[in-house]
């Protein structure tokens, strides 16, 4: 690898280091005015963007969208609780990813739970295991790059195609073995949740989900 090279990955493992996730007990426990939601989730997310500064987190329009997707239950008096913020970060980290309809495939039991659980496993709790999932996953993904990066800088060592070029493929090489594997995880979260719909819409499940909501 060149020194450019090697820059390049210390460059990305730090930025890597610097994404900070939201824990349980950042979140506010009061209610929060629009406001006061948008300036939070700014405040602590705007490391995550590629344009810190310029990019925006979350506006009153996407809350709005939301809520009119039925990905958010709205606010009480125009206020917004913790699990409303909890809900929020969920939806920024999927949206990169998921389509509106996967993303309510998959929050679906979390909305289930905005207005308190019977069997304690609140929103509070799954955010806490989800939080905790994350910190244990970020050595693991460095790992993982550091290892496609190796193999990538390893490609068109040939002499006949300058130094230069070879710099320039190498790094193609290396956007596309990390795009590849979003590609495939991708692929694999969509066939989990096609299955998930197909379960929800069967006979069974349907006279199931009508009991409960009359109870």
């Amino acid at each position: 690898m060149t020194i450019d090279n090697d820059d390049l990955l210390n460059s990305i493992m730090a930025s890597l280091g610097r994404i900070e996730t939201i824990s349980l007990d950042e979140i506010p426990n009061i209610d929060l005015y629009m406001d006061q939601l948008t300036s939070f989730m700014d405040e602590r997310l705007k490391k995550t963007t590629r344009h810190p500064g310029e990019d925006k987190i979350l506006t009153k329009t996407m809350i709005n969208n939301y809520a009119k997707n039925d990905l958010l239950p709205p606010p009480v008096k125009k206020k917004y609780s913790k699990d409303h913020l909890i809900l929020l970060i969920v939806i920024y980290y999927l949206k990169s990813i998921l389509s509106i309809n996967d993303i309510q495939t998959l929050i679906e039991p979390l909305k289930r739970r905005f207005y308190g659980a019977e069997d304690k496993l609140d929103l509070s709790r799954i955010y806490e295991t989800l939080y905790q999932l994350q910190e244990e996953s970020l050595e693991p993904v460095k790992e993982d790059i550091t290892k496609r990066y190796e193999r990538a800088m390893q490609t068109f060592d040939d002499p006949d195609i300058n130094e230069e070029e070879q710099k320039k493929m190498r790094l193609f090489s290396f956007i596309t073995l990390l795009s590849y594997d979003v590609y495939v995880k991708k692929l694999l979260i969509e066939k989990i949740l096609d299955n998930m719909t197909e379960n929800d819409d069967k006979p069974d499940n349907k006279k199931e989900k009508k009991t409960k909501d009359k109870k």
